[in-house]
Parts: structure tokens; C-alpha cells; sequence
């Protein structure tokens, strides 16, 4: 095998996923550029004039890897007046409750904290901007929160008057399948900002735009669309470098796994945070390893497989307690359905520890009562899943205008 050749397998097992066939490479043909990437190319001519706010973190960079912070800073007939921040700040490398103002060393600018005091822009943090640019990597989770804090921002650039510009990216874990439970009216929250599906299968771009329609119609909304993406795109196709959107999404495994396990981490539960594969893996002190692989593994869950094993959380959920528990293995990620998975999880451990597992709390990411009593009384899988896809076609209907790509 050629160097060159190595370097790239090596890199694509580095992501936790299967290597991309020859043939599938698209991204080296065509080139996915995201909206920072086009905007750029284009000159920056639709923010000519504009006094800027941008919403970013580290993974706002272009295909070369230049921030987008240094890209705008330096933009012709563009000020860049302020930053802002989301959870776990502009380096994404905090995992705190809250987090504080802070200067960003390379251009001198003010980052204002969107996770601190405040969790959307204050008029103070305005003054001075006709325009708020947002560009972050989103996983496609609705639990995730990012998209929260693109709604906040929006929803004060409609009541301002301001412009808002949406630097689009792909979304990782996929554009074409969409799972539920939807989210209740009354569950609403900051890990639940709108009424979504647990995965929704769109991008950040896409949902700025269906946030516009149903609570923004005033706002002058622009999206940067990404170029060379198409919906069933892997992301190994996109020819992008997976950088961690925040501390434990620390692989693409993760991302595609974590709409059914990040479900279960508001519940006595360790997902393995304080360890190497945070979302890869849970388990608890009272849990037997072989006992509930045997179970999981016994459900056929599709595109999955289940090992037991022992660890010791560094940190979160049971620091420094040895817990038993599972590993997840994708073997076959098209096949993998992760919400799916995450209510059989739920499921299979109200079933062997129904005096041990606390899924009082399970609701606070799912979101849906109708689902959440189900699971409590020990109603049968099937209804969980059937329960999870009420409402879900309606929203397939409510999205479709607001796809970008194919």
C-alpha cells in the first residue's frame, strides 16, 4: 500500500467508521465546500458594509482549515465587531456549567459567552452590528445544543432588526433519516428549543429556515448553502476533516450513536464520559456485563452488536467507580437505526434492573410523556417504537420545503 494511501485509511479508521470504497469518494471529484468556503469565494460580497457579530467556536473553519473568525476579520468592506460563544466555548474544549466572556488571542476581538449569564445576545452584546453570522458543526441531534443557541440568536436578530446569516455545513450523521419521539409542547427547553424529532436529519442551514417560517417570519434570514453535499453523504464522502465538536464527541461513532445513547445520561446511568469512547459505552456498578450484552445482543438490534466490560468513569456519573456495562460496536451503519436503538437499551434495563435504573429523568432528552409512561409501566418494544413515530410524518411534511439539497 502507497503512503498516501495509508495515511488516508488511517485516518478514516481514526473516525470510528468503515472505509469509504474507491468509488464512493466523491468529495476528491467534486469537493463539498461549506457556506464559509463559498462565502469566501464569493468575496464576501453579500456582508459588504456589514457590521458583524459571529456566532463560532472551533469548528468554524473552512476546507483549509483558516478560521472563519480570521477569514472575516481580514474580509474587504466587512467589520468584524464581536464574537460569540456557545457551550463549551470558542475552543470547544470546556465542560462546565457555565461559562464566562473571554478575548480571543489571535484578533483581539471580545467573545461574548451564549452559555454564561446569559444563553442568548443582550442588547448590550449588540450594540454596534447591523449582522449576526453563525457558523458551527452541528451532529444533528435535537438534544444537542447548539441549535439552541442558533434559535436564541435568531429570535433576537428578528426582534432587533437585524440581519442573520447562517454559514451552512453538512450534517454528519446523515440528511435522509429522520426518528422520533417528537418532542411534547410543554418539554420544550435549552435541549429541546423546537419541535423536532429526536433526529431530524437536516442541517443547521435547513432548520434556520424552518425556525424562520414558524416563529421568525419577520427575520431577515440569509443561508450559505454547502456545495457538493448530497443528503445520503456519509461524511467521509464530504472529503471534510472531523474535527470534535465539543469534549466527548470525540468520534464519528459517537455522533451516530449518540441520539440513542445521549437519551439515557440524564438517568443514574455512566454513557462514558471520563473515558476514551464517551457515548460508545454505558453502564452502572450494579450492572452484570455478560447479563446485559446477552440481553442486548438477544434483541438484534440492527446495525449493532453488544460486548461486556468493566471501567472506571475518570470523571461525570460514578467518577472513579468501577461499573459494569456494554460496549457498542457499529457493524453495520446503514442498517443503524439509533434512536431505535437507544429506546431498546431503555427498554432492556427497566426489564433486569427494575429496582436499580432511575428513568424518572429519562424524559428530560426524549421528550415525550405519551412515550415515557409506556416505558415506566413496561409496555412491549414494539409499542415504544410505534410510539416514537407519532407525529414524525407530520414533520417529514413540515421540513421538505426547507431542504436545501437532493
Amino acid at each position: 500500500m502507497r503512503r498516501r494511501d495509508w495515511l488516508k485509511l488511517s485516518a478514516l479508521l481514526a473516525l470510528g467508521s468503515p472505509v469509504v470504497r474507491a468509488d464512493d469518494r466523491r468529495a476528491e471529484s467534486n469537493g463539498v465546500r461549506c457556506g464559509i468556503d463559498v462565502l469566501a469565494r464569493n468575496n464576501f460580497a453579500t456582508l459588504r458594509g456589514a457590521k458583524v457579530g459571529l456566532i463560532t467556536n472551533h469548528t468554524g473553519v473552512d476546507r483549509n482549515g483558516q478560521r472563519t473568525i480570521d477569514l472575516l476579520a481580514s474580509a474587504p468592506n466587512v467589520k468584524l465587531v464581536r464574537l460569540f460563544s456557545p457551550e463549551h466555548g470558542a475552543t470547544g474544549e470546556l465542560d462546565q456549567a457555565k461559562i464566562g466572556d473571554a478575548r480571543d488571542a489571535a484578533t483581539n476581538l471580545p467573545i461574548a459567552s451564549l452559555y454564561g449569564e446569559t444563553r442568548r445576545p443582550t442588547a448590550e452584546m449588540l450594540t454596534g452590528l447591523d449582522t449576526l453570522v453563525f457558523d458551527i458543526q452541528d451532529i444533528g441531534v435535537r438534544f444537542y445544543t447548539y441549535l439552541s443557541t442558533m434559535k436564541e440568536a435568531m429570535l433576537v436578530a428578528a426582534e432587533r432588526g437585524l440581519k442573520f446569516m447562517v454559514l451552512d455545513r453538512p450534517n454528519p450523521i446523515g440528511g435522509e433519516l429522520v426518528e422520533g419521539p417528537m418532542i411534547d409542547a410543554d418539554k420544550l427547553s435549552f435541549v429541546g428549543c423546537h419541535s423536532l424529532p429526536v433526529r431530524h436529519g437536516m442541517t443547521l442551514g435547513e432548520l434556520a429556515k424552518l425556525i424562520q417560517a414558524e416563529s421568525a417570519p419577520k427575520l431577515n434570514l440569509e443561508v450559505v448553502p454547502v456545495e457538493g453535499w448530497r443528503r445520503a453523504d456519509h461524511w467521509e464522502a464530504t472529503g471534510l476533516v472531523w474535527i470534535n465538536p465539543s469534549p466527548n464527541m470525540r468520534r464519528l461513532s459517537a455522533a451516530q450513536l449518540y441520539p440513542g445513547v445521549g437519551m439515557l445520561e440524564t438517568t443514574n446511568l455512566s454513557v462514558g464520559r471520563g473515558t476514551d469512547t464517551p457515548f460508545e459505552r454505558f453502564g452502572a456498578p450494579w450492572i452484570e456485563p455478560q447479563e446485559l450484552a446477552a440481553a442486548l445482543n438477544a434483541q438484534r438490534s440492527p446495525g449493532v452488536v453488544f460486548y461486556p466490560r468493566h471501567f472506571t468513569p475518570s470523571g461525570s456519573v460514578f467518577a472513579n467507580e468501577r461499573c459494569g456495562g456494554v460496549s457498542i460496536e457499529i457493524v453495520d451503519r446503514p442498517a443503524l437505526r439509533p434512536v431505535s436503538l437507544g429506546l431498546t437499551l431503555a427498554h432492556t434495563l427497566r426489564k433486569l434492573y427494575p429496582n436499580d435504573w432511575e428513568p424518572k429523568r429519562y424524559i428530560r432528552l426524549m421528550g415525550n410523556a405519551q412515550l415515557q409512561s409506556a416505558l415506566v409501566k413496561g409496555s412491549p418494544l414494539d409499542e415504544l417504537h410505534a410510539l416514537a413515530e407519532i407525529g414524525v410524518e407530520e414533520f417529514r411534511l413540515r421540513r421538505q420545503q426547507h431542504l436545501l439539497y437532493a
